[in-house]
């Protein structure tokens, strides 16, 4: 069995300076080596199923080693608490809108923890409230979804968006295109919404990345027909 102390070497080893820049570019910050996905998914693969070292993984800080956590870790092990520390912890957007929302989304505390942190003053954690309950209605059946609460949040949506903070703006827009590609009887008032949000106004932080017109993703996914329930959201 690796040992944490193995998979950071392996992590330092891999890291290279030009993936560094470009995470920091997308806001990384502190300890990142800069390991390209594709050779997390390699490590990933060797230790597979060891709980216990994803969570020593995470602890580190080292943001490749977090996202290899999120990777790793099984949500259906995790506890409340362990959830709401990694939440907390978490060191930049992509490991609080991407790993925490996969493993939180797989617990048994999804949905609670979801919607207290939608309500959560601090960005990263409201933004990864609505990631984590995206989440959610992707691999929900829709008659285990509470479509009252989701319509709700859609109206919400509409209310708040524009004076939310950067990053909750973006996942806001997320969690309606993932309302209107995954759950079928709230499809036409997730379509409603994102015709009145319009484009999404979020600052990219001078990157090329840019902002998913909901509308376009929302129609695309239907007229598709892979608007199917996914058995897990991570990439």
């Amino acid at each position: 069995m690796a040992t944490a102390s193995q998979i950071m070497k392996q992590l330092e080893k891999k890291g290279n300076a030009q993936t560094r820049k470009t995470f920091e570019r997308h806001g990384a910050s502190g300890d990142v080596f800069g390991v390209r996905v594709s050779d997390l998914k390699v490590i990933a693969k060797t230790i597979k199923g060891d709980q216990e070292l994803a969570c020593e993984l995470y602890d580190t800080g080292n943001y490749d080693a977090m996202y290899l956590a999120g990777m790793v870790a099984d949500g259906g092990q995790m506890t409340k608490k362990q959830l709401e520390s990694w939440a907390r912890k978490a060191s930049w957007q992509w490991i609080s809108e991407y790993t925490v929302p996969w493993v939180a989304a797989e617990s048994a505390h999804g949905h609670a923890l979801a919607v207290k942190w939608i309500g959560a003053k601090k960005e990263a954690i409201a933004a990864g409230g609505w990631n984590t309950y995206a989440g959610l209605v992707t691999m929900t059946p829709d008659d285990g979804l509470d479509l009252k609460e989701i319509k709700s949040l859609l109206k919400r949506i509409e209310k708040d968006l524009d004076d939310a903070p950067n990053r909750v703006r973006y996942t806001m827009n997320g969690f309606v295109i993932a309302v209107g590609s995954s759950v079928a009887p709230l499809a036409k008032q997730a379509m409603a919404t994102a015709k009145k949000l319009g484009k999404v106004d979020v600052d990219m932080g001078g990157t090329a990345c840019k902002v998913p017109l909901a509308t376009e993703y929302i129609e695309k996914f239907r007229k598709s027909g892979r608007a199917k329930k996914r058995k897990t959201t991570r990439c």
